[in-house]
């Protein structure tokens, strides 16, 4: 009965395992932003930059199991003298991708994490010929691990509705 048992949990996983899918069917660069507000005079300043990096995703079901998850990456660079910005970098790559057979919560990580992944380099070497285009030193964005990020919100969700409850439980 046990043998049985077991050749039983195998079959349903070894299905679940063949359900699971994940396609990306196109990659498109959706927006580009470049500014350089202070040309040329910012060629004239000591090159010391700050640098302001701001990363964010949008997921939008666009059809039955088909995805658009969006990148966005935003990059502001000042001169720390006189605060001038130098350039700001705006970039919006999205993909789409046909993604079925995943529970909740590994939905979830695929959408918030594996997509992304896949989007970044791109992302990246965008930003990076952008930069190079308006003659700026050479900008290489540093990897993301998008599976800490996941992690990290699962967590803030965590405390957030822990928080909720103690405040309901002090409202009674």
């Amino acid at each position: 009965m046990n043998e049985q048992n077991n050749t039983n949990e195998v079959a349903t996983e070894e299905q679940s395992a063949q359900e699971a899918m994940l396609q990306i069917q196109r990659i498109y660069t959706k927006d580009i932003s470049f500014e350089a507000p202070n040309l040329p005079h910012i060629f004239q300043q000591e090159w010391k930059p700050n640098l302001k990096f701001d990363l964010s995703t949008e997921t939008t079901q666009v059809g039955e199991n088909l995805y658009e998850v969006c990148l966005n990456i935003s990059v502001e660079t000042t001169l720390e003298d006189s605060n001038d910005v130098a350039f700001i970098c705006e970039v919006k790559q999205a993909g789409i991708f046909a993604i079925s057979g995943l529970e909740e919560m590994q939905m979830a990580h695929c959408l918030t994490s594996q997509c992304p992944n896949m989007l970044f380099p791109y992302a990246r070497e965008l930003v990076a010929s952008l930069v190079n285009r308006g003659t700026f030193p050479a900008l290489n964005l540093s990897p993301v691990n998008f599976d800490a990020l996941f992690v990290d919100y699962l967590e803030r969700q965590q405390k957030q509705a822990e928080q909720q409850d103690n405040e309901k439980q002090e409202v009674h």
